[in-house]
Parts: C-alpha cells; sequence; structure tokens
C-alpha cells in the first residue's frame, strides 16, 4: 500500500512523529489522537458548561455503544433520549413520534454504490423494514420502520455488504459526497471520487473525528457538467484549472511578482456553508494539490473539533467557528496541523468553472468513454420498493457494468451503456414507473422525510410533493427549468433557501399544515439564498399557488431570462403584487 502511495494511485494521508499530517503515506509513532483530556474539561470547556449531549459523549464514546444495542434488541426495547443520541453515531435513528421505529442511515462514499449492495439493502428493507428506500439530498440511502428487536441484525448486514452506517448521524461528518458523474463525465477536470473516498476511510478509521461539535459536511466538485451542490457544504473541493494565460493574467502586488504555481490542475477550497442558516461556503483562497485533499480535511476537522461550541448547539456549527475566529485564524491553526505548506492563490488566477447544466441529472448523457452513455433515472422524490431498487440494480448489471450513482437530487444514474442498449434502457426505466426526460418544473422537485418520517418536520413534504409532481408534469409549459425544494423545519434538509422556489413546513393557526414560500434562490453560477414573499400557504393550496408562480413568470419575463434572473430583478414587494390572488 505504501508503494501504490507513492505511485499516486490514492490519497493518503499519514502522520511525522509530531504528530502533523503529511499527504504521503508515512508510518509513525503518535500520542492517541482520541485519548480523553486529563483535566476535567473538553477541550478548554469546563464540564459544567457543556450541553447535555457533550456531556454524554464526555461520559461515554457513542462509538462503545454495542453492548446497549444488543440489549435494546434482546429486550425489543425502544431507547430513552440518551440512548436515542448514541445509537445515532452508529446510523440508527428512533424517530418517534413520527414513527415508533428506526429509520437507518447510511454513508455511501463520492455516491457510488454497486448493483449487488443495492439487491442487499432492498431485500434488508422487504425483510426487516417497511419494503421502501429513500435517496437523501446527500446522495445517500435511508431505510425505515425497523423494529428494536432488528437492530443488531441490521447493522450487521450492513457490513457484510460492504457498507458503513457509522457517523452517519448526529455529531460526525456526514456522507461525503462528489460529483455523481465522475469518471465518466467528459468535462470533468478531475475525478474527484479517490479524494472523497479517502476522506471517508481516513474517518472511519480515527476515533477522534467522531462527536464533533456538531455535524460536519465536505463535498468535491470535479468542474463538470453536473451540480453536486458543493457550495452548501462545510468544506467544499472545487476542482479548478491554472494555465500559463490565467496565471499571467494575475497582476504584481507591489513590485513582487505573483506567486509561481506550475499549470494544472488542482483544488479550491471554500468553507462554511450551511444554507438553513443563509450562508454558502466561502472561497478561501487556498489552492493545494489534489494529492493534498485527504490531509487537508483531517486537519479542518480537528481544528473544528478542538474549538468548536460545545455549549450551544445552534452555533456549533463550522460557519460560526468562522465568524468567530475569522478565517485567516482558522487557516493559520489548520497550518499548524500539516507537515506542508497551504498554497495561496486568487480565484482569478484559475479559469472559471463552467457552468452546470440545470437537471443535467436526468436523462441520457454521452460519456467520456467512446460508445457508452449515463442515463439519469428519475425516482419522485427520491423514493423506490424494494422490487424498483432490484430492477434498476439488474438495469445496471446486465447492461451496464453493474455500478450505480446516487445525486443530491434524490435521483439515480446509470452509467456505462452502450449505445446499442440504450433505447431498451429507457423503456424498461418507464415501465418500473420512473421517468429519464422530464418537465422542466416536475423535473427539479426534492424534498425531506417530511412529518410522516421526522419529528422535527411541520409537514408532510413528502407526500406533497409527489402531487406537486404530479400536478405540474400535467401543466408544465415552462420554457428554462426549475428547481422546487420542499423542506419541513428549519434545519433545511431540503435546502428550501437555495432552490429556485423553496417551500418550508409550518403549523398554521388553526393547527393544518402549511408552508412559507420563498423565491430566488441558487447554487454554483446563480448562488444566492431565497427571499420570503408569503407566509402560511395551506398545504392544499400549493400546487395552486406554485402554478401560478411558474405562468407568471413565463408571463412576465423578457426573452432569454431565466426563473432567478426573473425573480432577483424584482423586489419582494413587487412579486407579492404580481402573484397575490
Amino acid at each position: 500500500m505504501a508503494g501504490v502511495g507513492a505511485g499516486g494511485l490514492f490519497p493518503f494521508v499519514g502522520h511525522t512523529a509530531g504528530g502533523r499530517l503529511t499527504a504521503v503515506s508515512t508510518i509513525a509513532t503518535t500520542a492517541n489522537l482520541a485519548a480523553p483530556p486529563a483535566e476535567d474539561t473538553v477541550f478548554g470547556t469546563p464540564l459544567g458548561d457543556l450541553c447535555k449531549e457533550e456531556r454524554w459523549k464526555y461520559d461515554e464514546n457513542p462509538l462503545d455503544a454495542w453492548e446497549r444495542l444488543l440489549a435494546h434488541a434482546d429486550a425489543d426495547k425502544f431507547p430513552d433520549a440518551e440512548n436515542t443520541y448514541r445509537f445515532k453515531f452508529h446510523g440508527l435513528f428512533y424517530v418517534a413520534p413520527a414513527q415508533d421505529s428506526f429509520m437507518l442511515r447510511l454513508r455511501v462514499p463520492a455516491c457510488e454504490i454497486t448493483a449487488a449492495q443495492c439487491h442487499g439493502l432492498a431485500d434488508l428493507a422487504r425483510d426487516l423494514g417497511n419494503g421502501f428506500i429513500d435517496i437523501t439530498t446527500r446522495g445517500n440511502f435511508q431505510l425505515r420502520e425497523f423494529k428494536p428487536r432488528s437492530i443488531v441484525q441490521v447493522l450487521t448486514r450492513i457490513q457484510e455488504l460492504g457498507l458503513a452506517s457509522r457517523g452517519a448521524g448526529c455529531d460526525n461528518v456526514r456522507n461525503v459526497t462528489a460529483s455523481p458523474n465522475s469518471g465518466f463525465d467528459p468535462d470533468e477536470l478531475l475525478d474527484v471520487r479517490p479524494f472523497a473516498k479517502g476522506i471517508h476511510h481516513y474517518i472511519l478509521n480515527h476515533r477522534d473525528l467522531y462527536g464533533l461539535p456538531r455535524k460536519f459536511n465536505i463535498a468535491f466538485d470535479n468542474g463538470g457538467s453536473l451540480s453536486a451542490a458543493v457550495d452548501t457544504n462545510d468544506i467544499g473541493f472545487f476542482a479548478c484549472r491554472v494555465t500559463e494565460k490565467s496565471l499571467a493574467s494575475l497582476p504584481d502586488v507591489g513590485g513582487v511578482p505573483s506567486p509561481r504555481i506550475a499549470p494544472g490542475i488542482y483544488f479550491r477550497i471554500a468553507l462554511g456553508g450551511i444554507t438553513g442558516h443563509g450562508d454558502f461556503a466561502k472561497d478561501t483562497g487556498l489552492l493545494i494539490k489534489p494529492s493534498e485533499a485527504v490531509a487537508v480535511s483531517a486537519a479542518m476537522l480537528r481544528v473544528f473539533a478542538e474549538n468548536g461550541d460545545r455549549t450551544n448547539r445552534k452555533k456549533a456549527r463550522l460557519k460560526y467557528l468562522l465568524e468567530k475566529w475569522g478565517v485567516e485564524k482558522f487557516l493559520a491553526e489548520t497550518q499548524k496541523k500539516l507537515a506542508f505548506p497551504l498554497g495561496r492563490l486568487p480565484p482569478a488566477a484559475c479559469e472559471p468553472r463552467r457552468p452546470v447544466i440545470k437537471h443535467g441529472w436526468l436523462g441520457v448523457a454521452r460519456q467520456s468513454q467512446r460508445g457508452f452513455n449515463s442515463i439519469g433515472v428519475g425516482i419522485p422524490v427520491g423514493r423506490l420498493s424494494s422490487k424498483q431498487l432490484q430492477a434498476l440494480a439488474d438495469l445496471a448489471t446486465n447492461f451496464g457494468k453493474g455500478e450505480l450513482r446516487l445525486t443530491v437530487w434524490q435521483n439515480i444514474i446509470i452509467p456505462h451503456i452502450p449505445d446499442s442498449f440504450v433505447e431498451t434502457v429507457k423503456r424498461s426505466i418507464m415501465r418500473l414507473g420512473f421517468f429519464h426526460e422530464a418537465s422542466s418544473a416536475a423535473g427539479g422537485i426534492v424534498a425531506c422525510t417530511g412529518s410522516k418520517g421526522c419529528k422535527y418536520a411541520a409537514a408532510d413534504t413528502k407526500g406533497h410533493a409527489v402531487a406537486l409532481f404530479k400536478h405540474l408534469a400535467k401543466h408544465d409549459g415552462l420554457s428554462s427549468p426549475v428547481n422546487i425544494h420542499l423542506t419541513g423545519c428549519p434545519h433545511s434538509c431540503a435546502q428550501h433557501y437555495s432552490g429556485d422556489l423553496g417551500l418550508i413546513g409550518a403549523k398554521l393557526g388553526d393547527g393544518t399544515e402549511g408552508y412559507h414560500l420563498v423565491l430566488g434562490g441558487g447554487m454554483d453560477h446563480e448562488q444566492g439564498i431565497a427571499r420570503e414573499i408569503f407566509r402560511g400557504v395551506r398545504a392544499s393550496e400549493v400546487n395552486t399557488v406554485v402554478e401560478k408562480v411558474l405562468v407568471t413568470y413565463e408571463t412576465k419575463k423578457s426573452r432569454g431570462e431565466t426563473f432567478v434572473q426573473w425573480t432577483r430583478r424584482h423586489s419582494a414587494k413587487e412579486l407579492q403584487e404580481f402573484l397575490s390572488p
């Protein structure tokens, strides 16, 4: 493995004798990074100031809950609040009162999964769960309605499939995502899967990277045709190209020549994305070699773990540490943990990222491999039955290479389909009740779990999204694609603030379900936080209101104007006047 690392075939991270991180495979004797502090503090925070979750972690590492899991399974018993929290570290969520059962969340690094693993998950959902599988907005899978007696069997069957759920919830790094067409996108600058999988496996094998102050998101963008919503993550790695021409355009400062970096492909790093709190990740000025990405990730995670707020969970995300310290201090603390210097280069010295293809995750696309295609399968609100997942796995096996990709847009891409089989696969997709070509509105609907499966949600987002999908599929006349995000609560798992049109669940005064409506959000080259236009839209009125928004846009837009451009051209008051009954 050391030889493979030296050959550059896999991104490694090692440790020097002093405990600093390297970007190559090294073996050094170091202190136990997960060893508890000798003093009665947690990274300087007195025990008495810790929130209850932090105290639970201090008293016993949640990773050491195997006996607790066994006892609950043996007694067929649901957990109390403390054990509910601990079990999330193993990917098990007790979701009462929405459902009196467990939900299992997986880790699918780089959003890549095999047909054999999909068959195993379908069997598991059918045998022990409710027979359905949900694709999440982190390119991941969730399975539901497991009883306590089954939880140990669920975890062992997941491991036997070569999958993991450890650290899939709570105060951990969530599923590490990547551009879903990495490795076959003709427009990509770099296949980013090895780097996403590199940090995934590093985290799995280092206990100190569990139990962060709060959850943490990492994503990799290959610079190609599809959006992976990387700018909504705590750390976003963006592949970019540096050329002689782009370097020459960088002006000298104060007579000092501009920094000389060899032309090539690098990662730019953006930090602090959390759209539910109104922020996208911001470029830091860092430019690193791809081989350094795993080490830099690990160093930044440790700086966050040691300095993030452990007293107030509402202020415990990376965004708030960056606001408290400033980016430069955070980068300086990161540098202390690295055995190589962090590179810096202004964004102007890199070629601009090409615009993504909106809704490009659907339909047939040519691959970089001659004679092969990928087919994006539309899965309404990301929910499919065991039989449907098995059928898609069979298509990937029989007509592709047994590989599937999940996307943050809650759909599936089947790659490596030869030209001669494309029409056959398209017909099979339609027979399964899915779609491969979508209307400009219905194809961009994403929804969180909603009140039927999450205690925090104020509305049945999945049910309402399905009804909206069917409604818009009949009435769609849009000239350009629009993304519609339905989320059930301020946690914003469906990122309502970054959709063209966003709906956030709310309980209305009479106790009925409703939504607040926001307009004009966007990611990537359309980046921006949506503005609230209406409050308290009844759930029963959502289809009518959304249709009116889209029809008004088509009626009043300028030629060639996108939905985002139209909404941002008008004030909130003007939009309210256009759209009011």
